[in-house]
């Protein structure tokens, strides 16, 4: 990367003097949201005025395509490019433009995770909308004066009661409001009772720091205090908010989103997607007086549009979304919180392989502002950051509430296994009957979509497996399809054995939360049942429907996959029961596995008791002696983390080390094997650094494609990227069908 001459970085603006002769145009750099890592110079015509940051319309191949003006040249050749091959910037959009920071925080990605920055910029530009012509929107309103149609009806009736206050809404939502038809509406506007008219631009809604005030005391109020001195210290730092479920973390970063607010700047909550529910919308909307804007995949293109340009102009004053709201233009951006930072979903393994919690606090470290990162049960990342002074430590340790914590046990599956055929054992069974018998809710967590993981021939043994992946098809029954996990493949569940053709003889193996419903519905036939698992819920939508059903007290027993683990309050809900506590401690290669489990474990149980009821959780397993279920079980967190920290520390593992995985993958298995070994003999000597691998990924063949990975183990000090960059300049090149993906830091080793 160079800086060019003719770039003032003080004042923002290019200054477009040349070196070359004055009749030439003066040129910068343009970088373009594709997979490359450089930049393109463009000649400025004499009627533009550009700056860094900028959004410019460039002749790009046979495409014209949108970029950004950049303020230093990135990647491509020093030779000097002859003036007559350059094109010229063709438009300039009248779209707030990137800040300078926003370009350090893209070329800082960029770098550390291995990625093309025109990737990088890709993610900053998520809502194409954002740079095309606003196009307006039309809606009807009553006319005034104007005589009744001869004929009315009741339909008709209720619309024109609903226009009466002379409001401009779309056909649709008077329709909605009416109660009737858009027929109706037609009808009303072709006899001239209701006019067409453009629809005012919709505006958000400004949050107010002193809408509400919260009455704190204990933990909790000592917490209020540093995180707003956070936000008062006008400077980077970041704090680990680490309260047990129900402490009130939410109410405490409020007060700090709030004194963001009053200090007139902006502010972003990420939160897993999944968790982006109307219970939290509703808690901010209490304290605020309006709801946040939200940001995640169920908006449409032009409503991130809409975002997009008010996040840019600072109309809107706070973000709550998943992780890519990182990325939004922010102009005057005055705190980050990370809720759930735990969460895995914060880790984006497709195109840029980045950590939302980790780039979070890069952002905040270039911008100089405060990073909350708060959590029940903190990555062991955060607490080694907090234990070693990187972080500051601000503990809750009781439920806001008053409430206590549930009492925790075990159920040996080994001395009260269930009955054959069923997959909750008798102990559970008579809770759930006692909860049901005291008017309270039940939880059933099993961390499996579908009816059952395998389906098996019982004829001649043969496994059903997807033919694009090396893994099993899912079972499931209620749609009466069989799944794949991994590639999205599916096909009606057959009536014979595909290979040898039996008839009926195909049988389901294993539980699944489907399964489980099904067993539940046996024996509580009277029970209301809600499931929540994303193959059964469409959307965010529906997903807020049913939290809604279940906080009003509308289900009896809940049963679901981890969704149910992302910080939802369930006044009523008094038992908590694992059907396979021991499910995430299968998968041994990798290193968190541990660490997810008990999070997970430790999230579900503290759903229960959260208000009136006292809270009881069973775990169900064969391994009540791991290290894990005696966390769970007692309580004793700090042993669970001084223990796996340890084991951390000792084997070089993150935080103590880096790690960075290598996947090659191909149609071809001997051509995939083959470039791997290629590339692994590429890899430059280094006395503190180990390559291992390569080895075919445990997962073998996803979507077709051939997978063979290298991991790269490496000190924390020393410089894992550059080592990586050395390796692939001399290692071949993945050309046709062959890719290479770099993941730094991963969380997937499947």
């Amino acid at each position: 990367m160079r800086a060019l001459n003719s770039v003032t970085l003080e004042t923002g603006q290019l200054d477009l003097t040349s070196d070359q002769e004055t009749a030439q145009l003066p040129c910068v750099p343009v970088l373009l949201p594709v997979a490359l890592d450089q930049t393109y110079d463009y000649q400025v015509p004499p009627d533009f005025e550009v700056a860094p940051g900028m959004f410019v319309k460039v002749p790009f191949g046979p495409q014209v395509r949108t970029g950004v003006v950049w303020d230093t040249q990135v990647g491509g050749s020093d030779k000097p490019v002859d003036p007559k091959k350059l094109k010229a910037i063709q438009d300039c959009l009248d779209v707030p433009p990137l800040s300078v920071l926003s370009l350090r925080f893209a070329e800082w990605i960029a770098r550390y995770s291995l990625s093309d920055l025109g990737m990088v910029l890709r993610m900053m530009m998520s809502a194409p909308a954002a740079f095309e012509a606003q196009k307006p929107k039309f809606g009807v309103r009553l006319v005034v004066g104007a005589p009744l149609p001869s004929r009315m009806t009741d339909a008709r009736q209720r619309a024109l009661d609903v226009a009466s206050d002379g409001e401009v809404r779309s056909k649709a939502r008077l329709a909605e409001d009416a109660a009737c038809s858009t027929a109706v509406i037609n009808g009303l506007v072709k006899v001239g009772v209701l006019v067409e008219c453009a629809l005012p631009a919709p505006v958000f809604g400004q949050p107010r720091f002193d809408h509400a005030e919260v009455e704190f005391e204990g933990d909790q109020l000592a917490a209020v205090h540093a995180m707003v001195s956070a936000v008062d210290g006008d400077t980077f730092s970041t704090s680990l908010v680490d309260g047990v479920t129900g402490s009130g973390k939410t109410e405490v970063y409020f007060e700090a989103v709030a004194r963001t607010i009053e200090r007139g700047r902006q502010a972003v909550i990420l939160l897993p997607e999944i968790a982006l529910t109307s219970q939290f919308i509703g808690r901010f909307e209490a304290r605020f007086g309006v709801k946040p804007v939200e940001w995640h995949s169920a908006l449409s293109a032009p409503e991130r549009g809409r975002i997009w340009r008010a996040v840019a102009t600072g109309e809107a004053r706070i973000v709550v979304g998943a992780r890519s709201a990182l990325f939004l233009p922010y102009c005057d951006l005055g705190l980050i919180v990370v809720d759930e930072e735990h969460d895995t979903s914060f880790k984006q393994d497709d195109r840029v392989h980045y950590q939302a919690r980790d780039m979070a606090v890069v952002r905040g470290s270039l911008g100089g502002i405060p990073v909350i990162l708060a959590s029940a049960t903190p990555s062991i990342e955060s607490h080694v950051n907090a234990r070693h002074g990187r972080y500051r430590h601000v503990v809750l340790s009781s439920r806001y509430s008053g409430a206590t914590m549930p009492d925790v046990g075990a159920i040996d599956l080994r001395q009260e296994g269930p009955e054959t055929g069923k997959w909750l054992s008798p102990r559970l069974v008579n809770e759930i009957e006692t909860t049901l018998g005291e008017k309270q809710q039940a939880l059933l967590f099993l961390n499996r979509r579908g009816y059952a993981p395998l389906t098996l021939c019982r004829t001649c043994g043969h496994r059903v497996e997807c033919p694009q992946c090396t893994a099993w098809l899912v079972e499931h029954r209620f749609r009466h399809r069989l799944h794949c996990h991994h590639c999205g493949f599916t096909l009606p569940i057959p009536k014979k054995c595909p290979k040898c053709a039996s008839e009926d003889s195909l049988v389901a193996c294993g539980p699944g939360v489907e399964r489980v419903a099904e067993e539940v519905s046996e024996r509580f036939p009277e029970a209301r049942i809600v499931l929540l698992s994303s193959d059964l819920v469409p959307g965010l939508k529906e997903l807020r429907s049913l939290i809604n059903r279940i906080e009003a007290g509308e289900a009896d027993i809940i049963i679901g996959t981890q969704i149910v683990a992302k910080g939802h309050h369930f006044p009523n809900l008094a038992l908590v029961g694992i059907v396979d506590g021991d499910l995430g401690l299968a998968l041994g290669a990798d290193p968190r596995a541990g660490e997810r489990t008990f999070q997970l474990l430790h999230q579900v149980t503290g759903r229960a008791g959260r208000a009136a009821a006292k809270g009881r959780g069973f775990v169900q397993t064969y391994m009540p002696e791991h290290p894990v279920m005696q966390a769970i079980i007692s309580g004793d967190r700090e042993a669970f983390l001084e223990k796996e920290i340890s084991i951390r520390e000792r084997g070089g593992l993150p935080p103590f080390g880096r790690l960075v995985a290598l996947i090659v993958s191909a149609r071809d298995k001997h051509q995939a094997e083959q470039f791997a070994r290629d590339v692994a003999r590429a890899a430059p000597a280094a006395d503190r650094l180990a390559v291992l691998g390569p080895a075919e990924a445990p997962i073998a063949v996803v979507r077709g494609r051939h997978r063979w990975r290298l991991l790269v183990k490496a000190p924390k000090d020393l410089d894992v990227q550059a080592y990586c960059r050395q390796w692939l300049e001399r290692a071949p090149q993945a050309k046709g069908d062959l890719r290479l993906t770099i993941d730094v830091d991963p969380y997937s080793f499947l």
